[in-house]
């Protein structure tokens, strides 16, 4: 459903144009949006909803003899991603062009997804968020010199959850950096090395722009808490005779209940 603050309706773009927008959206989004796979999404609860309840009071000061306290919650943070889409490519579109740039779209997509992926894996202290690599207290994994020793990195990670009493299945988590090198690496013997990490893991590995070495997770549930107001929605914002300013825009909160339940393996250059 689309929220009328979006104004959509006053866009000069016809019904099949908006089905090509929302389709190329959801298509790159549903491929980086990597931390929501390992995480408990809520929502979406809509563009009103505001703010998260932490459960918690916050005791105020006596009033004429009475007991305060105050209910703490998380506010949601608003993020948009800006874009524009050429009116002439939306024309040829609606006239049958078997071809639309939309990469504008795409690089608008990528950058509002590396956000949130760093949102909740690491944290954004302006948002009050914060992420899972801070929240935990495990010592990060250090890096290792050869990629096909990263087996041996995972399993150490494994194991320090399954010893703090963390249950499995886990998920990993990867930069882009470590993602290309875990898919087009080979063991000795041939074997390919996503499918040993699959094996250690019990869970995926998901490609999380943004992330800073990887993050071995648990997906037991109840640990990482994702709650959503608007989910990501595009929105009109202007235009001229040549292009459509649109954008790309979601609200949402993050918490980690469970610290114990993620441990950060260090990328290169990190101490």
């Amino acid at each position: 459903m689309t929220a009328n603050h979006l104004l959509r309706e006053l866009a000069p773009i016809s019904d099949a144009g908006w089905q090509l927008l929302d389709q190329e959206a959801r298509q790159r989004l549903s491929v980086a949006l990597g931390a929501r796979k390992l995480v408990d999404f809520s929502g979406p609860h809509g563009w009103e909803y505001s703010a998260t309840n932490l459960g918690r009071t916050e005791q105020l000061p006596l009033n004429d003899g009475l007991v305060v306290a105050q209910r703490r919650v998380l506010p949601l943070v608003e993020v948009r991603a800006e874009f524009t889409v050429s009116r002439r490519e939306l024309e040829a579109y609606d006239r049958g062009a078997t071809y639309t740039d939309l990469d504008d779209l795409d690089e608008a997509a990528l950058r509002i997804a590396s956000a949130e992926n760093v949102a909740v894996l690491h944290g954004w202290a302006e948002a009050g968020i914060r992420g899972v690599t801070e929240a935990s207290p495990h010592e990060p994994v250090p890096r290792v010199e050869d990629f096909v020793d990263y087996p041996k990195r995972v399993a150490k990670a494994v194991t320090v959850l399954l010893q703090a009493g963390i249950g499995e299945p886990f998920g990993l988590a990867l930069g882009p950096g470590h993602y290309n090198a875990v898919m087009e690496s080979t063991e000795r013997g041939g074997y390919l090395l996503s499918e040993h990490l699959q094996r250690i893991l019990h869970g995926p590995i998901v490609w999380a722009p943004g992330v800073r070495g990887a993050i071995v997770m648990s997906l037991r549930g109840g640990d990482f808490l994702f709650e959503s107001g608007q989910d990501l929605s595009i929105g009109y914002s202007h235009h001229d005779a040549d292009t459509v300013q649109l954008y790309l825009e979601q609200s949402f909160s993050f918490q980690v209940a469970t610290p114990e339940a993620a441990i950060h393996l260090r990328g290169s250059g990190e101490q």
